[in-house]
Order: C-alpha cells, then structure tokens, then sequence
C-alpha cells in the first residue's frame, strides 16, 4: 500500500495529462460536430429566379438545404416568391418542415391555378390530395370542384373519388352538376349507381333529384 504523500505528488503528475486528453477529446468533438453541419447553398433559388430579398427571408426561416430543394422545384413550377414564403411559414405554424414541393409543382404543372394550390395548402391537402387533383384536373374537372372536394377530405366528410366524377363528366353530366354531387356529399359507392342511371338516360336534373344532399 502507498501512503498518501506518496500517492499526491502522482497525482500531481497525472493531471497535466488528464486535462490535455480532455482538451483534445473537447477539440476532437467540436471538430466532427462541424463536419456535419453543412452551410446553407440557395444557389437553387438563385437558378429558380427568386430574388435575393426572399431569399433572404427564407434564411430568417431558417430553411434547411432540403427545403431549398423542395422551395426550388416549386419556384421553378411557377410559384411566385410571396407563395414560397407564405407555404415555408405555413408549415412553420403546424411545426413542420416544407416538404411539399414536388406536389405543388405537380399541381401547377397540370394546369391548377396558383390560387387553388394556396387554398389547399391552407386546408393542408397538398400532400394527401395532389395525386387525385392532379387526376380530376387533367380530367377537365375545374378548380372549384377540386377545391370543394378537398374541403370535404378535410372535414372527414362524404365525397366522391376523382375517378367517379371524371367518369360522370365523360357521360355528358354537366360541370355544375358535378359541383352539386360534391357538395350535397353524395359518397363514392353511390358512383356505380350514377353511371348505371346515366346508361339508362337519366337527365342532370333527375340525378340531382335522387340525391338532394345533407350529408
């Protein structure tokens, strides 16, 4: 056993040592934290035509380079700079990340108003939506019954497919017939029906009678 004045002056010879090994694994640490923390590149929204006011803007939102990504696709779409800030801060409000701008892109794309892409991304339908409206659009469908049909999704509410109306309307049915089917929330099983009664010459008006809503 080692008495204790013997056991300081080690001690004292070891701590020079302990207290380099902790400074360099403190180093060490910072070091490969850094690594991994790459700088913002907006060079995207440079090519995408923003402006450098918004893209400052967007630095104060702090967007990551995944956001640049998606805020770039939609940029480059059409979406006008206030539109990109507008979604970033929106998915900021529901504690999100902007991820959705491959889906903007795709509505726009298809020929849905930039109005009607703002108004469902306020009902958050962009992400859950945009395959059906993209489907209902090319359809010939308009904005005002994409846009009512979202509303329903976003109420949990009764509504027909995109499939069914595209398919009424390929029957003659008019646009403000179909409007009338959404909104009086007739559900999508009765879609097999409406085609049946179509086939057996069953007018506009004699639909709607069958259906005359409160769902």
């Amino acid at each position: 056993m080692f008495s204790a004045p013997l056991l300081a002056p080690v001690e004292r010879r070891l701590a020079p040592a302990r207290k380099t090994a902790l400074l360099f694994l403190t180093v060490f640490m910072l070091v490969s934290g850094c690594s991994h923390l790459k700088p913002l590149d907006t060079s995207a929204l440079d090519s995408a035509g923003m402006s450098f006011t918004t893209v400052q803007t967007l630095r104060g939102l702090d967007v990551t380079n995944a956001e640049v990504s998606q805020i770039a696709e939609a940029r480059q779409a059409g979406l006008t700079d206030d539109d990109c800030v507008t979604l970033v801060r929106l998915a900021r409000s529901r504690n999100e990340k902007f991820e959705s701008g491959d889906d903007v892109a795709q509505l726009l794309r298809a020929g849905i108003s930039e109005t009607a892409v703002m108004q469902l991304a306020q009902l958050n339908q962009i992400a859950s939506s945009s395959g059906e409206a993209v489907v209902m659009r090319l359809a010939g469908l308009s904005d005002q019954i994409i846009l009512e049909a979202a509303r329903r999704h976003a109420a949990g509410l009764p509504v027909l497919s995109g499939a069914s109306l595209a398919n009424f309307k390929n029957t003659g049915m008019r646009e403000a017939t179909l409007l009338q089917l959404v909104r009086r929330g007739v559900p999508d099983n009765e879609a097999p029906t409406i085609l049946a009664l179509r086939r057996h010459g069953w007018t506009d008006v004699q639909i709607l009678r069958r259906y005359p809503g409160g769902h």
